[in-house]
């Protein structure tokens, strides 16, 4: 077992080294889907999948990494320290669980310091039935013009307009209209698009290969920028389904654990959102019961990562930037959904190991609801 420290790395292309050198030695069978852009770095962007254990198998869990680009830093480094925990991979092949980790869901995003796609899209947002009409956020409209200023940094007026509006509605509308998820602003924060993405459709394909013949699916999708520092909040992961939250919590939330929070209930630090992407599941994998979360480690306060995205957002519609802001602020965008400690990635491991193996004897029948 190699230390945290060594399996998370600073740059998507080092990342994407890390996991498939990992994958590798532990002989799993890996296949790239190339990214048709290339990364900051000039190199191929692609998502990659990996399967530990038997294609055949009637239990798959899923672990997934950077649905929101620039959070990669923080799922990889837990796929790779997987990839390498001689323990874990024993406990899910004596289970009978087939693992499938997929390494970078929105490539350009991690590469580019983005949390979105090259389509400026939110991919957690973007699962939707398109050819139905879309949710409307009238909330977001209201914001758009504030958030997204015409220079940057944004004065004090902006600040206290922005104020003025979180004392007429409250801090709690104000955080479901920003990242609620929104249909009508291309350029705009939590942008769920108006089709289908990139990694909408390879994510979709990856789930019909390998998770078609599975009676029981499980998914760990791996995210930050909410929450305390270092805390990995389990958030439920799937439509709105009763018996599939019981699931999750007897899987994740046992006695003297972190409760399973739900964005249904309230219960969650995450909005109400709509076109989720793990519902592409119900989808593609008709035939199997399915169960997830999301795990959501918290890096800054709300205030300072939405900051980091107003500043990339803007910076997105400013190619014109001087190169010092371009680079502050990449760098903003890096410190608000990693936190480049040791301290922090030995939190992040202890509980995303946990979780693993909670999952894994979750699809092997040894926790059941009630």
């Amino acid at each position: 077992m190699i230390k945290p420290s060594e399996a998370f790395a600073g740059s998507y292309a080092r990342a994407r080294v890390c996991f498939l050198e990992g994958a590798a030695v532990a002989g799993m069978a890996i296949r790239s889907h190339n990214h048709p852009l290339p990364g900051r770095e000039g190199e191929t962007l692609a998502m990659d999948v990996a399967l530990d254990g038997s294609p055949d198998a009637e239990r798959l869990l899923i672990v997934s990494s950077a649905c929101h680009g620039a959070e990669g830093f923080c799922g990889s480094g837990v796929q790779v320290f997987a990839a390498h925990d001689a323990e874990w991979r024993e406990h899910a092949r004596a289970a009978g669980v087939a693992v499938l980790y997929i390494h970078a869901l929105n490539p350009y995003g991690f590469s580019w310091l983005r949390r979105v796609t090259n389509e400026n899209v939110d991919l957690n947002r973007n699962f939707q039935d398109f050819s139905q009409a879309l949710p409307v956020n009238a909330d977001y409209a209201e914001l758009h013009d504030l958030l997204l200023p015409a220079e940057w940094p944004p004065g004090p007026d902006n600040a206290a307009a922005i104020e003025v509006w979180i004392a007429q509605h409250g801090q709690a509308r104000f955080q479901t209209a920003v990242s609620g998820g929104q249909y009508a602003f291309s350029d705009g924060l939590f942008f769920g698009g108006t089709a289908p993405s990139w990694s909408n459709t390879t994510l979709r394909q990856v789930l019909r290969t390998h998770g078609q013949r599975a009676h029981r699916i499980g998914w760990i999708d791996l995210h930050t920028g909410l929450g305390p520092s270092g805390l990995g909040e389990r958030i439920f992961a799937s439509r709105n389904d009763p018996a599939a939250l019981d699931r999750s919590r007897a899987w994740w939330g046992g006695a003297g654990q972190t409760p399973v929070t739900s964005i249904y209930d309230g219960s969650s630090s995450s909005a109400l959102l709509t076109g989720l992407m793990w519902c592409s599941v119900f989808d593609e994998c008709r035939q199997a019961e399915y169960t997830g979360i999301a795990m959501e480690y918290g890096t800054l306060p709300f205030h300072d990562v939405l900051q980091a995205l107003r500043a990339d957002h803007w910076l997105n519609g400013h190619r014109e930037a001087p190169d010092a802001l371009r680079d502050a602020i990449r760098q903003q965008m890096k410190d608000a959904f990693y936190v480049d400690t040791d301290e922090w990635r030995v939190q992040v491991v202890a509980q995303a190991r946990q979780s693993l193996f909670q999952a894994v004897d979750g699809l092997s029948g040894r926790v059941s609801p009630g």
